[in-house]
């Protein structure tokens, strides 16, 4: 029986009359994943870059989160082509390639999301979850409607060319990074400083222009609620481990007096 994919995050992108706004999950838990696909959000970056997570807890957490309307976008660790063949493999339609600073760069990861002759992906779908084991029709010739591609720019490099990585041939949209941005410009640290905001904003200008879509990570809520202003089309404003972590240390400062730092271990 042919099955039938669901949506791509381009395709939902382009059905949206709002800014998209999604959330990381970095810890590598399913079930925390889970937990964040019936939250009502529209997307989850499934980070695997800066996370523990692996190939095979990759593919768990696509298999929970497709009960759910959400969608799931995985960030590859790289620009890679077995990286990125690997996670699409798992049935990933949606990914998210990290520090894109060329055009050239931007193609090389266009080539790899691709079979040949567009491109070097190889060629599994009989193995594999991404084709449901060939049960979805002509998945090889069709397999680019099926999936998108995001860039994410996160150097001054990347600013520069932004226009031109935008208007790639496959590039669906482009993901601006502030914490690897304010590094790039010898800000570290600094993703909210007025400089850092302005080369976002360049960013948004450059790919506006081209008419693909551009988001950005802003963890601030003043932050995301000023880029949302400014027209992202989709804005990733929270992570899972950074809510836990925020949130158990409010459970401390609230029931525990300062002043007793006994249960404060040294780290």
């Amino acid at each position: 029986m042919p099955l039938h994919l669901s949506p791509s995050f381009r395709e939902r992108l382009a059905a949206a009359d709002r800014s998209l706004i999604g959330m990381w999950t970095c810890s590598g838990s399913p079930l925390v994943t889970e937990v964040a696909a019936g939250s009502g959000l529209d997307w989850l970056l499934i980070d695997m870059e800066h996370s523990a997570n692996s190939l095979e807890s990759v593919l768990v957490q696509l298999q929970v989160v497709a009960a759910y309307p959400i969608a799931p976008v995985v960030r590859v660790p790289s620009n890679d082509a077995v990286a990125i063949k690997q996670v699409l493999d798992l049935g990933a339609q949606d990914i998210i390639v990290p520090m894109v600073s060329s055009v050239e760069e931007a193609r090389a990861a266009v080539a790899a999301t691709r079979y040949p002759p567009r491109g070097v992906r190889g060629v599994g779908s009989a193995l594999a979850r991404s084709a449901r084991w060939n049960r979805v029709d002509d998945y090889l010739q069709d397999s680019a409607s099926h999936t998108s591609l995001t860039v994410q720019i996160e150097t001054t490099a990347g600013v520069e060319a932004a226009a031109a990585i935008a208007a790639v041939d496959g590039v669906d949209a482009v993901f601006v990074g502030p914490s690897d941005l304010s590094a790039s410009m010898g800000l570290l640290g600094q993703q909210t400083h007025p400089d850092v905001v302005a080369a976002v904003h360049r960013v948004f200008a450059a790919v506006a222009g081209t008419g693909t879509p551009v988001g950005v990570n802003a963890f601030d809520p003043a932050a995301a609620d000023a880029y949302i202003a400014a027209g992202a089309d989709f804005v990733a404003v929270g992570a899972d481990v950074a809510l836990l972590a925020r949130a158990s240390e409010a459970l401390a400062a609230r029931f525990i007096p300062a002043s007793d730092d006994t249960t404060r271990a040294s780290y």
